[in-house]
C-alpha cells in the first residue's frame, strides 16, 4: 500500500535523505531551508537506521564534515540557503577536485548579499558555472515540487556516486515551503559494503593505500587530472541530461523555466492558449548538465523563446547558447524574493515577442 503524506518540501528532502539510506546530515540552520534539520532532529534517524545528524558551527565547518565523511565513502549530505552556500563553495570546489560523492540543498532565497528570506532563483550562476575556484563541474537538479524533492535525495545520491561528484538540489524558498501530497516509498538500508578502491579505509598513517585530497604540486600532473575530470563531465552530459516538455508539439513559442518558475510557466501556458497563442514549456530538470541538444531542436518551429527566471536574467545565457540566432529569445524575471505571476509573464510574452 502507497504511505501518502502532506509534507513540506524541506521536510520531503529531509525524510527522502532518511529513506534513501543516508549515514549522515551536517548543516547549519538559515531561512528558508531550516526545517530540513529541524525535521531530521525532531525525526531522530539515528533510532530509525543509525544516520549521524549534527548541527556544525558554521556553514564552513558543515560542507568540511561532509569532505571527511564522504571520504570514507559514506552517503552525506548537508542543506543551506543562498549565503551559506558562498561560504560552502571552497569545500565542494575540494569535493569536486577530490572526487568525493555528496549531496547539497540549496534553498534559494533573494539577494545579493544577505538579502531576504523570500524564494529566489538568483543562484544559478553559482551553481551551474561552479561558484568556487577551478575548472569543475556541479550535477544540478531543480524540483519543482515537493515529490521532486523527496525523489531528488534519492537520485541524487545516485548520481553522486555514479561520478564521484557533488550534486547540488537547486530549490527555492517557495519549493522549500510549500506543501504537497507525497508519496513515500518504503525504506532502503544503509550500505554496509564499500568500494575501498577509492575510500580511506581508517588504516594507521603510512599504511593507508588511498589517497584523498585535492591538492597535486606538479602541474603535469594536475593537468592530468584535469582531462580526467573534464572526460568524466562529457560522459555525464551525455548521459544524465534531464528535461520536461509541454505542450510543445504545435507551439509557435516556448517558456524556458525551471523550478518553481515552470509551475507558474504552465498557468501562464494555459491562459495563452485561452487566447489563441500556441505556448509551451521547456523544463530544465537538470540545470547542468543543461539540456542544450532538445531545445535546438524544438528551435525551428518557434517564433521565440521567453527565459522566465526569478533573477534578473541568468539561465537565458544557457538558452541563447542553445539556439545560438536562430530564434528571438528574451527575458522576463522578477527580482529580490518577489514571485511573477502567470498573468504577467504572458503579458510579458506578447510585450517582448509578439507585438514586436
Amino acid at each position: 500500500m502507497k504511505e501518502l503524506k502532506l509534507m513540506k518540501g524541506n521536510e520531503a528532502f529531509a525524510e527522502g535523505a532518511i529513506r534513501a539510506g543516508a549515514d549522515g546530515y551536517f548543516g547549519y540552520p538559515i531561512t528558508p531551508q531550516s526545517e530540513v534539520m529541524e525535521y531530521l532532529m525532531a525525526e531522530q534517524p539515528e533510532k530509525r537506521t543509525g544516520m549521524v545528524v549534527l548541527q556544525a558551527e558554521s556553514e564552513v565547518a558543515s560542507i568540511n564534515m561532509v569532505y571527511g565523511a564522504a571520504s570514507t565513502g559514506k552517503k552525506v549530505l548537508t542543506s543551506s540557503s543562498s549565503p551559506g552556500i558562498s561560504l560552502m563553495q571552497e569545500g565542494m570546489s575540494y569535493l569536486a577536485g577530490a572526487e568525493l560523492p555528496c549531496v547539497v540543498m540549496n534553498a534559494v532565497r533573494g539577494g545579493p548579499g544577505l538579502g531576504t528570506i523570500q524564494p529566489s532563483q538568483a543562484d544559478y550562476f553559482q551553481s551551474t558555472k561552479g561558484g568556487g575556484h577551478g575548472d569543475y563541474r556541479l550535477i544540478v537538479l531543480a524540483p519543482s515540487s515537493v515529490q521532486e524533492m523527496f525523489d531528488f535525495a534519492f537520485l541524487g545520491f545516485d548520481l553522486a556516486f555514479k561520478y564521484r561528484n557533488p550534486v547540488l538540489v537547486l530549490s527555492d524558498g517557495l519549493i522549500g515551503q510549500l506543501m504537497e501530497k507525497v508519496e513515500l516509498c518504503e525504506q532502503q538500508p544503509r550500505a554496509t559494503q564499500f568500494d575501498r578502491s577509492w575510500t580511506l579505509t581508517g588504516r594507521p598513517i603510512g599504511m593507508e593505500k588511498n589517497r584523498v585530497t585535492s591538492l597535486e604540486l606538479d602541474p603535469g600532473r594536475q593537468e592530468q587530472h584535469n582531462i580526467h575530470l573534464q572526460e568524466k563531465y562529457r560522459k555525464c552530459e551525455e548521459a544524465e541530461t534531464r528535461f520536461e516538455l509541454f505542450n510543445t508539439e504545435d507551439a509557435d513559442y516556448l517558456f524556458v523555466a525551471y523550478g518553481s518558475s515552470a509551475r507558474i510557466c504552465q498557468k501562464a501556458i494555459q491562459l495563452g492558449r485561452e487566447e489563441g497563442i500556441k505556448i509551451g514549456l521547456l523544463r530544465p530538470i537538470t540545470l547542468w548538465p543543461f539540456p542544450k541538444k532538445p531545445l535546438a531542436e524544438l528551435a525551428p518551429q518557434l517564433k521565440g523563446i521567453l527565459s522566465v527566471e526569478q533573477s534578473a536574467g541568468q539561465m537565458i545565457e544557457d538558452v541563447k547558447l542553445s539556439v545560438g540566432c536562430s530564434v528571438p529569445v528574451e527575458h522576463y524575471g522578477r527580482m529580490g524574493g518577489m514571485v511573477p505571476a502567470p498573468e504577467e509573464i504572458l503579458e510579458n510574452l506578447k510585450k517582448l515577442l509578439i507585438k514586436k
